[in-house]
């Protein structure tokens, strides 16, 4: 026969949080590590960390210092800042928090933490029940909620890098600004951009003149897109544009790169810079002197063919 389990108010079981649920985890750590998936031993109850107490310091597989934090209620912004004060205070490698009822913006937090701490840390959220069958004493029952997994670990890497592109990008364009404006007036109204591109109009609607930049390149154009409903408007500007293919490349001194693909509504034409991109520092100054350079000449040679278009 089998019996069916109940669950039981946690407050049934531990009446204090700190005198009861604390005391029995700092004893049965066994138990914990069963649910979590590796062992713990017990090194200090209400460690002391400044002015504040860690609930319990315990010893990690390896060695490491592993704090643990306990809720017998919803999970708090206080005990949330508590964890990484404890971890970072004692240099602990895990911190586990245990609640009896974990609020989804923690989960988000937990979850956040683990993908930008380094490797070796790692931060549980795990719920705590009681269940008992029939008459027997209640037991307690851990689920993890959150926890580090090393999908989270190259997430975190990944946004690292995107946020460090970006940063870079908005470095790039600042400067490249700053040059153009003393040679051209076009993007004079241009704020610089975390994004790999920055465009101006050409005073025509969906018509305009853009800068990009890639990790090994640089590019000018001009991009024709009367929007996706209107693709054969921006055909016929096109065509009319590439009429004058070779007055234009006589004028801007090579030839460019005529970037019309069928089933896309924009049309470009554009030229490569390829001294370099945004991971060449060392390069920028020439990169964007070059792009600034190609744009001034871009222009002069397409303002003639743009001039017809009504």
């Amino acid at each position: 026969m089998v019996g069916r389990p109940q669950r039981v108010d946690l407050r049934q079981v531990w009446e204090k949080e700190a005198k009861d649920f604390t005391a029995y985890l700092a004893k049965h750590l066994d138990v914990l590590s069963d649910f979590i998936g590796f062992n713990l031993s017990l090194l200090e109850r209400e460690k002391g960390i400044g002015t504040l107490s860690a609930d319990i310091l315990a010893e990690g597989p390896t060695g490491e210092n592993v704090i643990i934090e306990n809720q017998l209620e919803k999970t708090d912004h206080d005990h949330l800042g508590k964890l990484v004060t404890y971890l970072s205070n004692i240099e602990a490698k895990k911190a586990i928090w245990i609640a009896s009822d974990p609020r989804p913006e923690h989960k988000i937090a937990i979850n956040w933490l683990n993908e930008i701490s380094s490797p070796d840390t790692a931060f549980f959220l795990v719920k705590v029940e009681a269940y008992k069958i029939d008459d027997s004493e209640a037991a307690p029952f851990f689920t993890t909620i959150c926890g580090p997994s090393s999908e989270a670990k190259v997430i975190g890497r990944q946004k690292k890098e995107d946020a460090e592109r970006h940063l870079k990008r908005l470095d790039f364009w600042t400067k490249l600004l700053e040059k153009a404006r003393d040679r051209t007036n076009l993007h004079s109204n241009v704020s610089p951009s975390k994004g790999n591109w920055i465009s101006t109009g050409a005073g025509k609607a969906g018509i305009g003149w853009s800068y990009s930049i890639t990790m090994t390149k640089g590019s000018v154009e001009l991009y024709i897109d009367i929007g996706p409903d209107k693709k054969d408007e921006t055909d016929k500007i096109y065509e009319k544009i590439l009429n004058d293919k070779e007055k234009i490349e006589n004028q801007f001194g090579e030839p460019l790169i005529w970037d019309k693909v069928e089933g896309r509504h924009v049309c470009r034409i554009k030229s490569i810079c390829n001294i370099g991109g945004l991971k060449n520092e060392d390069l920028w100054d020439q990169i964007q002197k070059d792009l600034i350079d190609r744009m001034i000449r871009l222009e002069k040679a397409l303002n003639p063919s743009l001039s017809k278009i009504k």
